[in-house]
């Protein structure tokens, strides 16, 4: 919105995204793609058009059933971690789990499984202040998977982060993809991170260019 006009910033999008697929979407700032994202994961409301998700159209829900089927179905991955400075790691993860119907126990096994897929149980007691950043985002992947979602987003999970933890944690969601089978699509400016992914599609203006198959991924057979 620029005063009275409204400013599209999609406008006549297709996206199908395959399950089990791992998607990258690049382009300039301000293309539309942190926005297509903030869709996909209904933390924006798109004004027309519709969004399935796993055969929910997400767009017919109201609020409270959007907070539900958010927190069930997706897990979140953030350029800045988004963690809690007072928490702990494994309370970090838990977070997710609070508004369930689990008991403290198996929240805490839930959080003890995913911080064991991310190789950091070692560091389940540690702050975040204690951390490195690619510990950081290890945790905030552990607290994204922690409710087995149906699919990941990830905005820039690279990008503040020193090239050797980028690796890693790239690799850790060629796993998560491979290994597990999640449905992940990411967010990024860097082409080595979009390397990782199967697919690559470009924004431009709003508007999603060809698709580029990476033939130098490992795609889940």
């Amino acid at each position: 919105m620029r005063g009275a006009e409204k400013i599209p910033v999609l406008e006549g999008l297709t996206l199908l995204v395959e399950e089990g697929e791992f998607l990258a979407l690049m382009g300039p700032s301000g293309s539309g793609k942190s926005t297509l994202l903030n869709l996909i994961a209904a933390i924006d409301h798109a004004e027309s058009g519709n969004i399935r998700v796993g055969g929910v159209d997400i767009t017919s829900l109201n609020d409270s059933e959007l907070s539900r089927w958010r927190a069930t179905h997706v897990g979140f991955i953030f350029q800045f971690y988004n963690l809690i400075p007072v928490l702990s790691a494994q309370e970090n993860v838990e977070l997710p789990l609070i508004l369930t119907n689990l008991s403290k126990r198996d929240r805490v096994a839930h959080a003890t499984a995913a911080l064991r897929v991310v190789n950091l149980l070692d560091r389940a007691k540690h702050y975040p202040s204690q951390l490195s950043g690619g510990q950081q985002q290890r945790v905030a992947i552990a607290r994204a998977i922690v409710t087995d979602p149906t699919i990941i987003v990830a905005d820039e999970p690279t990008g503040d982060l020193d090239r050797h933890s980028a690796k890693d944690i790239l690799e850790l969601m060629t796993t998560l993809n491979g290994q597990y089978g999640k449905t992940i699509i990411m967010v990024t400016h860097d082409p080595r991170a979009a390397e990782t992914a199967h697919l690559i599609r470009n924004f431009d203006k709003g508007v999603l260019t060809e698709c580029i198959e990476n033939h130098h991924s490992t795609r889940k057979t």
